[in-house]
């Protein structure tokens, strides 16, 4: 994978109860990633940016969702999700206190 992918490929960690469940028991972060990344430039990107040994990777995508403001309906944009499973001992600062 090139240098300017591995910047797109992954978009912002997510940071809900979930997720902060997850990174604790599992050692699992999860991330917002592109529509078109696959698993292993997902496990690329982590494992360059934050090195750290990537053990899986899990994706689901999610449909937008159809919204309504008064009169005008539209639609939310259909987004992937990741989470990613780290080797004993390795960790990702996020900056979260």
């Amino acid at each position: 994978m090139n240098n300017e992918r591995q910047f797109l490929v992954l978009l912002a960690p997510i940071v809900s109860e979930k997720s902060t469940m997850q990174t604790q028991a599992a050692n699992q972060y999860a991330f917002r990633v592109a529509r078109d990344a696959t698993k292993s430039e997902i496990k690329s990107a982590v494992e360059r940016l934050f090195q750290v040994n990537v053990l899986s990777v899990q994706t689901l995508n999610y449909a937008g969702k159809a919204k309504r403001m008064g009169r005008h309906a539209g639609r939310r944009s259909s987004w992937k999700k990741a989470y990613v499973r780290l080797a004993e001992g390795n960790s990702i600062d996020l900056g979260i206190a």
